[in-house]
């Protein structure tokens, strides 16, 4: 992607030239003209204290030190670019700043774009900043753990402008695009990225495309799996896809940073005896709501999602997992657990082994989601 998002005012000139910065001969240089300009202004019969107030007399009455966001308007002329220097009282006076930007052959090659700067700046240093242009423009954009891929896309149309609906395009049916670069995505369920865009704080250039975003989200994840250890799936013929899927379930299911490898050994464990998963998140993925309790009509859902009605994972992950997840994904619990049940208001669950027992739980979680 270009890092040139600003562009020169009409009269800039080729890009291939370096920025080009006054020299102490040029300053000289224009010390002289200015002398001579003035010189000129009083032989053609202007009073001196007129000539003084074009050239030097300061036009706005700011004090010095203060914050300034300046924007140069795309093809802005030297003089437009001095008034609204001058206006915000950056500089003190626009006809001298036009004077000696000609002079120092600087006239047209100051860029457009924003700007901060302060009031009552030395005219090199804003001649310096206006050559190089503005700092290229980030925005910061926080994708928390559990978020979908239309929750993704639309943080990054909130905070980076970019369109949620082209973000959500490309996540959801089109991996086959990425999997050049990441092969882990070949045959994902539906093309869908949903579970790889990793949650994280990203600066995000502007102007980014959805397909770069992606990009990015999806380089992330390959430097935090990298750090997991898949001995323990592996060993047990399971897949990153799998891996993912389940680390999916513990970022939606526990709401503990200690329980997420207890809720790990609940689905390994059920897995293992042929039960039904019963993860309520995977129900809560299709209908798109979190509900306090779910209902039976939810239950019921003709979903490949509906872990209530068909035996095994999910087809693919249900949202970004976080690292916490993905390593208690990869190491669960020793436990014999098979039952979980919300029962504190701090998020916490009780553990269950046999049906009693849950059925005993699941009575004092009512008194939590009633």
């Amino acid at each position: 992607m270009s890092e040139e998002t600003v562009k020169r005012g009409r009269f800039g000139r080729s890009s291939h030239r370096g920025v080009r910065q006054p020299d102490a001969r040029s300053r000289r240089r224009t010390l002289r003209t200015l002398v001579t300009a003035v010189l000129v202004v009083l032989l053609v019969g202007v009073p001196a204290y007129a000539a003084w107030r074009v050239l030097f007399a300061a036009e706005t009455d700011v004090s010095p030190g203060r914050s300034a966001r300046i924007e140069i308007p795309e093809g802005a002329s030297t003089g437009e670019i001095a008034k609204i220097l001058s206006a915000a009282g950056v500089i003190d006076n626009s006809a001298m700043f036009r004077v000696r930007a000609r002079i120092d052959g600087v006239d047209g090659e100051l860029r457009s774009g924003v700007y901060n700067m302060s009031t009552g700046m030395d005219y090199d240093e804003v001649v310096e900043k206006l050559l190089k242009g503005p700092p290229i423009r980030y925005f910061t954009v926080t994708v928390p753990e559990g978020f979908t891929v239309e929750q993704i896309a639309a943080r990054f149309e909130e905070q980076a402008h970019i369109p949620a609906s082209e973000i959500v395009a490309l996540g959801l049916g089109q991996a086959e695009l990425f999997v050049p670069e990441h092969p882990y995505l070949s045959g994902v369920y539906n093309g869908s990225l949903e579970g790889y865009l990793f949650p994280k704080t990203y600066q995000v250039l502007q102007g980014s495309s959805a397909t770069e975003v992606i990009e990015m989200m999806l380089d992330q994840f390959d430097a935090e799996i990298a750090a997991v250890d898949m001995t323990y799936p592996t060993s047990m013929g399971m897949t990153l896809h799998e891996i993912v899927t389940i680390a999916s379930m513990i970022e939606r299911e526990a709401r503990l940073a200690d329980e997420r490898p207890l809720v790990s050994s609940v689905i390994y464990n059920r897995l293992a005896i042929g039960m039904y998963l019963e993860t309520d998140a995977t129900i809560e993925y299709v209908i798109k709501k979190n509900r306090p309790r779910l209902l039976n009509s939810d239950l019921e859902i003709d979903s490949p999602y509906n872990t209530y009605n068909n035996l095994g994972l999910p087809p693919g992950p249900i949202a970004s997992p976080g690292l916490a997840s993905l390593q208690a994904a990869v190491a669960p619990a020793g436990t014999d657990y098979i039952y979980y049940v919300l029962t504190g208001t701090d998020g916490s669950h009780t553990f269950c082994v046999t049906l009693e027992e849950f059925l005993v739980a699941k009575e004092k979680s009512r008194e939590v989601t009633p």
